[in-house]
């Protein structure tokens, strides 16, 4: 398993321990007498989703900028791109 997966199977498993977490809260908050280390919680794992999901949220434009296509079109408009999916087709003449 590469880094990404990695990365990508750590920021799942956070998510799951936000929110249980977030449910933990909810029920201790509902007692008469919440505890505040409970409150405490769900911060950690939400600061570390922001972390896994900031660099998920990077990686596609970081993979494009590294291979460089970047610099495959010069066309002016955005749907000369090739990265549009489809090409504009130009009319050309019969003989």
């Amino acid at each position: 398993m590469n880094w990404n997966n990695w990365v990508r199977q750590i920021h799942r498993w956070l998510s799951i321990a936000f929110t249980v977490a977030v449910i933990v809260n909810i029920v201790a908050m509902g007692q008469e007498e919440p505890a505040v280390s409970v409150s405490l919680l769900a911060p950690f794992p939400l600061a570390l989703i922001l972390f896994t999901g900031l660099y998920l949220f990077v990686l596609p434009y970081a993979t494009k900028w590294r291979s460089g296509r970047r610099t495959d079109w010069t066309g002016d408009r955005p749907y000369d791109s090739p990265q549009m999916g489809y090409m504009r087709i130009i009319p050309t003449r019969r003989r």
